[in-house]
């Protein structure tokens, strides 16, 4: 079983919330994560992956120009029907709270539906989303930080968690799709 992470980061927020999803799907048996940041993904790939994972920051409610730039090359795949079935989730980064984290996973959850992608979210159920998650992919806040000389606000252990829970609930889905 195949699972994609594709990530845009800039101050290394998103790709390490992306690192944590990658170690959840890596945590189910028998699948191959395929990590990549958005300068080294080949959209292409995607045909022989059964699954695929996208994230960026999110940039006043909506996609990074980094990944935007990458899903916008997705159009010969849309043509083909080539993502028509495969499963998708969506993760983001925002610097303050009610930063847009909502919007943002809304946008990257959109291309996924023109794609004809089988979208998989976070439900209540899972205890790592109970006070935390959003039902429509992980989104997490690393505050700004006051000043240059502050240490990064990187993603929280309960951050990571969500990261986690995602990447594996995307990989018990799609083994049941795959099978």
């Amino acid at each position: 079983m195949n699972i994609y992470v594709v990530y845009d980061s800039e101050a290394g927020h998103t790709e390490a919330l992306a690192g944590a999803i990658a170690d959840g799907a890596r945590s189910a048996e028998g699948v191959n994560v395929h990590f990549h940041h958005v300068s080294e993904a080949d959209p292409r790939d995607l045909a022989d992956m059964d699954a695929i994972i996208w994230g960026c920051p999110g940039h006043f409610g909506t996609i990074s120009s980094g990944l935007k730039t990458w899903i916008d090359k997705l159009g010969p795949m849309w043509a083909q029907g080539a993502l028509v079935g495969k499963i998708g989730a969506a993760f983001c980064t925002t610097a303050t709270v009610h930063g847009g984290i909502e919007m943002t996973l809304w946008n990257l959850i959109t291309p996924m539906l023109h794609n004809g992608m089988i979208i998989v979210g976070l439900p209540g159920n899972v205890p790592e989303n109970v006070l935390y998650g959003s039902y429509y992919g992980v989104g997490v806040t690393c505050p700004v930080e006051m000043s240059e000389d502050a240490p990064m606000n990187m993603p929280t252990d309960s951050d990571l968690a969500l990261g986690r829970a995602l990447g594996r609930r995307v990989a018990d889905i799609t083994r049941k799709f795959v099978s």
